[in-house]
């Protein structure tokens, strides 16, 4: 038996994913706990995870707008948005989120730290311990620290020429010049735990003895080889564990397609867009569900009479039933119509919502359309993918690869081994 230590924050998808891996943890025999925003006790307590809430740290109480850290959604071009990122998360609190990391430590003598790979304060005081730490990305690695991946954030394909690997290479190096700007405050920070200062911000991603990538190899565009210390162990998503009993709102005969629209968990400015949606596909032969997720409030919307506007409703139950998915992009929204077999309409706006678009693109799986689409432009692409049976053949392939990856996911064996190391 041994000690686990999880570490993430409230920033969407990828705290579900980490909260799996820490229960099947404890599932083999292992301690867990969970350090993690207060408004993620609840979920940790359903799954019967030991969980303690940031006491230095930013520590959300809630999934509204007005308690999230980054509010990505306000920086105006890309270099914007990486400032805020280092001054929010990875850096400017990096000493508040070690403080607690640190506590923790000394309260229990764990054998190993699990972070969420935008937690540097986390990093370094697993260093400063000398606990030996694995890093758990749950979606595309977003740092241009993965040679052979496309950079991240431009949704760019695969470089097929010489030409696209000298963009690629022009692309990460300005970003990783970008990120640069939070190497000061993690220096800061790094002094006062007594550790040596860095020559660059990503340098102290060295630290992990692992770095696992809880997505699909098929889904991803995988580099051969795959550069240590990465290592892919297959994707951890589903509803999520408060999922609530589901009536369908329309009658058992109904044969129109159906079409579910997803929202982003976090506030993502999506009001608009999903107006959009909804004008549109009140317009088509099709019943349509909108579910928009924690942040927003069925009331501020207006319903078609073709088009159900709702808080949530479990996607799984839908899967069996629908014809199609019309998505922000986030990785689970991505990857688990897609196991069902569904194509997708994808609207990207952040993080790591366009590089998932073009992985679905590039494989014929669905389309793209950009974030500010007329309702017309939403209406043609929506009827396209559901008269044209090649979107649905080629998600079929795409997502029975990803199935499979699933089936063989072993981010507990992976971490076990680090016991070994």
């Amino acid at each position: 038996m041994a000690r686990f230590l999880f570490t993430t924050w409230e920033g969407g998808g990828h705290v579900q994913p980490m909260m799996l891996v820490a229960r099947g943890l404890l599932d083999r025999g292992h301690q867990v706990l969970l350090l993690s925003d207060a408004c993620n006790g609840p979920e940790a307590d359903m799954l019967g995870l030991p969980f303690r809430p940031w006491r230095h740290a930013p520590s959300r109480p809630d999934k509204t707008a007005a308690s999230d850290i980054l509010r990505d959604w306000e920086a105006d071009n890309p270099a914007e948005g990486i400032q805020n990122l280092c001054g929010r998360l990875i850096a400017g609190p990096a000493a508040l989120y070690a403080r607690d990391v640190l506590e923790a430590l000394d309260s229990a003598a764990f054998d190993v730290v699990v972070s969420q790979e935008l937690l540097f304060g986390a990093m370094m005081a697993a260093e400063a311990a000398k606990v030996p730490l694995a890093l758990f990305c749950a979606n595309v690695w977003p740092f241009p620290t993965l040679a052979g991946m496309p950079p991240f954030g431009a949704g760019m394909a695969p470089a097929a020429s010489d030409q696209d690997a000298m963009l690629h290479q022009m692309v990460g190096q300005t970003t990783r010049m970008l990120f640069q700007c939070g190497l000061p405050d993690l220096n800061a920070a790094r002094e006062g735990l007594g550790l040596p200062p860095l020559a660059d911000l990503f340098d102290q991603l060295a630290v992990a003895r692992r770095v696992l990538l809880a997505t699909s190899r098929s889904f991803d565009f995988a580099p051969e080889p795959l550069a240590e210390p990465f290592v892919y162990v297959g994707p951890y998503v589903g509803d999520p564990v408060q999922t609530q009993d589901w009536d369908a709102p329309w009658s058992p005969h109904d044969a129109r397609p159906l079409v579910v629209v997803t929202s982003s968990g976090l506030y993502e400015a999506q009001e608009d867009l999903l107006r959009r949606c909804i004008e549109a596909l009140g317009d088509l032969p099709v019943r349509a569900l909108v579910t928009l997720g924690p942040a927003l409030d069925p009331k501020d919307f207006t319903p078609r009479g073709n088009v159900k506007v709702v808080a949530s409703a479990p996607h799984g139950a839908l899967f069996g039933t629908a014809s199609l998915f019309v998505t922000h992009g986030g990785h689970g929204s991505t990857i688990r119509p897609l196991m069902a077999g569904l194509p997708l309409l994808i609207l990207p706006g952040l993080r790591d919502q366009r590089d998932n678009a073009m992985r679905v693109t590039a494989r014929g799986a669905g389309l793209m359309l950009e974030r500010d689409a007329t309702p017309a432009k939403i209406a043609a692409a929506v009827t396209q993918l559901l008269d044209d049976p090649a979107y649905r053949a080629a998600a079929g392939a795409l997502g029975a690869a990803i199935a499979a990856d699933m089936g063989a996911r072993n981010a507990e064996a992976v971490l076990e081994a680090l016991l070994l190391d």
